[in-house]
This record gives C-alpha cells, sequence and structure tokens, in this order.
C-alpha cells in the first residue's frame, strides 16, 4: 500500500497537468469539452476511488500470488519477455472482466460510476468505482498462474496498465491511422462511452483493441453517428457515492417489490437492465430511448455555488494528497479516520452541488468529526508541522463550509430538470 500511495503522488499530478492541457487546447480550437460542476463531480470520484483503496477495502477473494504458487506448471524468471506476457495477460483478464461488468445486472453497479458522465474528457477517466470492493475476477487470471507469471510481475505491470487507460479518454483527438488496428484509441473509447444503441457495450477492450475484433464487440466510430455520452437511465446527481449504488439500490427496490421468488433470485445475474414483468409494469423507469434527445442533468448552481465547489475540489483533493504523502508516517487507525472524513466531506460538498438537502446533515457530521478528529490529535494529522497553522485553517473551513450550506439551501431552491415528457420513455 505506501508503494500505492507513493505511485499517486506522481501519477495524480500528472493526470492533473494533462487534463489542464486538454482544456487549453479545447479553447484554442474552440471546442468545450468541461462543464464545471462535471468535472468537479469526476475528480471527487477519484479522490472517492484512491480513498477506498487507502483505507484497504479492496477484498481479493483467491490472491494471485497463492493462485501462481498452487497452479503454476513452469517456475520462469522476471525477464523483459515475461513482462510482456503479464501486459497482455492482464488485458485480456480486462477485457472479460469488463465485459462481464457490462453485461451482468449486479455487476454493471461495479462500473456505472465510470460510464455516469454525460461528457467526455479525461477527468472522467477519473470516476473510479468505490462498490467493487470484493476482486471477483480470480478465476480469469488462471491461465497466466499456470504459465508460473510471478506475482512480483503482476504487482508492478498492473498498475502500469490501469495508468496506461487514462490517455485516450478525449474527444480532441480524431482517427490514428495504423494504431486503430492495435490499441484502444480515443475514437474506440468515445464509442464505448456512448449510449447511441448501436455503439452500446462495444469496444470492451483496455489497450488491445483485437480482443473485441476477436470476440464480437467491436464498433467503429462512425461519422453519421455521433456518439452521446452517459448511461441509459441518468443518474441525475454530482454526487459520486450516491452514483456508486444507484443501480444496486434499483435492484434491490425489484427484488423486494415483485412477487415472483425465481425473479427475486435471478435479477442480479440477469442482463443489465433486465427487470420482473410486474415490477416493470407497476414501476417502469425513466430513460433515453433515443440517445439524441438527452437533456443533460443540470443543477442550475448560482455563480457563488459554482465558485464556493470549486474551493470545495480544491481543499480536499489538498486533503487527500496529504493523506498520500504523509502515508507513510501514519497509523492504519489514522488513515482510516481520515479517509472516513474525507468520504463525508466529498459526499457533504457534491450533495450541496445537487442542492440537496441530505448536504445540510452531511455537513453538520463533517463539521462534528473534523472538530473532533482536531481534537483527538491535538491538531490535523501533523499538518501544522509542515505548514504552521494549518489546524486553524481547517478549522475556519469546517465553520464557514457548514455556514455555506446553510445558506446556499435557504438561497436556491432545487433545481429541476426541464425534460419534456416525450424525450424520457418509461420501460415498461
Amino acid at each position: 500500500m505506501e508503494l500505492y500511495a507513493k505511485a499517486l503522488t506522481f501519477a495524480i499530478p500528472f493526470f492533473l497537468i494533462l487534463i489542464i492541457i486538454e482544456e487549453i487546447a479545447a479553447r484554442k480550437m474552440k471546442r468545450h469539452i468541461n462543464y464545471g460542476m462535471d468535472t468537479i463531480s469526476s475528480l471527487s470520484s477519484g479522490m472517492t476511488n484512491t480513498l477506498k483503496n487507502l483505507m484497504g477495502l479492496s477484498i481479493a477473494i483467491v490472491s494471485y500470488g497463492w493462485l501462481v504458487d498452487k497452479v503454476a506448471i513452469f517456475q520462469i524468471e522476471s525477464t523483459w519477455l515475461v513482462y510482456v506476457v503479464a501486459f497482455i495477460g492482464i488485458d485480456f483478464v480486462g477485457y472479460w472482466s469488463h465485459r462481464f461488468d457490462h453485461k451482468i445486472n449486479a455487476f454493471w453497479n461495479r462500473h456505472i460510476v465510470h460510464h455516469s458522465s454525460e461528457e467526455f474528457n479525461l477527468s472522467c477517466a477519473l470516476r473510479q468505482s468505490v462498490s467493487a470492493i470484493v476482486g471477483i475476477y480470480f478465476f480469469l487470471y488462471i491461465p497466466m498462474a499456470f504459465l508460473g507469471v510471478p506475482g512480483e510481475v503482476v504487482a508492478i505491470v498492473a498498475p502500469i496498465h490501469l495508468f496506461a487507460q487514462f490517455w485516450y479518454h478525449t474527444r480532441l483527438i480524431g482517427k490514428m491511422g495504423f494504431l486503430e488496428h492495435i490499441l484502444v484509441t480515443p475514437s474506440h473509447h468515445r464509442v464505448h462511452h456512448a449510449i447511441n444503441d448501436i455503439y452500446l457495450d462495444k469496444n470492451l477492450s483496455q489497450i488491445f483493441i483485437f480482443w473485441d475484433k476477436l470476440f464480437g464487440t467491436f464498433q467503429e466510430e462512425l461519422e453519421e453517428e455521433p456518439p452521446v455520452y452517459g448511461v441509459k437511465k441518468p443518474v441525475n446527481t454530482w454526487n459520486p457515492l450516491i452514483i456508486n449504488y444507484v443501480h444496486m439500490w434499483s435492484l434491490i427496490q425489484d427484488a423486494w417489490r415483485t412477487k415472483s421468488w425465481w425473479d427475486k433470485l435471478r435479477i442480479w445475474f440477469m442482463p443489465t437492465g433486465w427487470r420482473p414483468a410486474d415490477v416493470a409494469e407497476k414501476y417502469p423507469w425513466n430513460y433515453w430511448k433515443n440517445a439524441y434527445e438527452q437533456v443533460k442533468y443540470d443543477s442550475k448552481p448560482s455563480q457563488t455555488l459554482f465558485v464556493w465547489s470549486w474551493v470545495q475540489l480544491v481543499v480536499n483533493f489538498a486533503m487527500v494528497f496529504h493523506v498520500l504523502v504523509a502515508f507513510v508516517n501514519f497509523q492504519y487507525l489514522e488513515v482510516m479516520l481520515y479517509a472516513i472524513f474525507m468520504m463525508v466531506s466529498i459526499f457533504a460538498y457534491t450533495s450541496l452541488m445537487d442542492k440537496a438537502k441530505v448536504a445540510l446533515p452531511a455537513e453538520v457530521i463533517r463539521f462534528v468529526m473534523g472538530i473532533g478528529l482536531i481534537y483527538w490529535n491535538g491538531g490535523w494529522f501533523g499538518l501544522q508541522e509542515i505548514i504552521p497553522g494549518a489546524t486553524v485553517f481547517v478549522g475556519i473551513y469546517l465553520a464557514s463550509s457548514l455556514l455555506m450550506a446553510f445558506w446556499v439551501l435557504s438561497r436556491e431552491a432545487k433545481a429541476k430538470l426541464d425534460v419534456k415528457p416525450a424525450e424520457l420513455v418509461s420501460s415498461n
């Protein structure tokens, strides 16, 4: 975990620099690709995923190290060729785990957050799950384990493989010639994130596009069919923690409401979007049947709330970065308490971005937790030793955030989507 934290202290600034470069390039090209609240939501989602990992909330049913010890038929050394084999093997695993996440009802909850943005830009690449806690795809690693690919090789290659998926989340790069036949390119991935019927569940590869061509899930981006981004059943919130569980909550409701015991059991493993007939008729879902009729979510923030949301992002990002930098000096209890506080904090300010009433009790909880942590630590997790006056600053921030929540919720009625009845259709 220390290695993971150290890697992120370098990777995160690099990602942010690329996001800024993308925005500068877009402005020069006179294109609008980043929208404030959506970008804040995406970056906040990235923070929640980082915090989850730092807390160690990722459980492997079977570890790769254990698997290779039990089933390996060869013992091989860590040569450059082994690293290449490991990279290709991890990409094969990535294709199939990605495909299962798209195709199976319960597993879609692990992945919906990544598709939830109705934009497509580098920041949306950071929308990563906090609900995928249990590693359920260990069986996909069996071929690599049979070959005897060492666990330490996989541990090095896996984060590189993950970080290599960042760059192609952009609308600014067109088709890339011969690379379109080898690698996943921005054009391929725009297709993957689109809700157009022809594009749904296509281009599931992560690095090498030939998996899609081999297994029948490839779709070229068509000039006559511009991609529309998001999910068919809109999430209508900026809160990444809610987005992570919105699909699961829908499945729980359907399983509870259906009268059929068979449907209560099979709903979890049916194709994504499947619903019991009796529930679909009585409780229809609204979704975008025609992608081009999509109306993007907009909480209609005032300029004050818009600016304050950016302030919240900057302050909370600085706190998460503090956890990463000082991780080796923290006890596990300190990491847990800091991370839980940050989760509450992100929930609070993204709820305020929605102008949701739950933002106020969330802010109260955050304030009480923050003051309690300052008292417990005798400061803010040692930050005052690096930045004089940091504890006072944190206290002022907590109080200001609570007061701002009172002000926003008292002054601004929550905006509703201006959606015509014909644009959203029911799923019955």
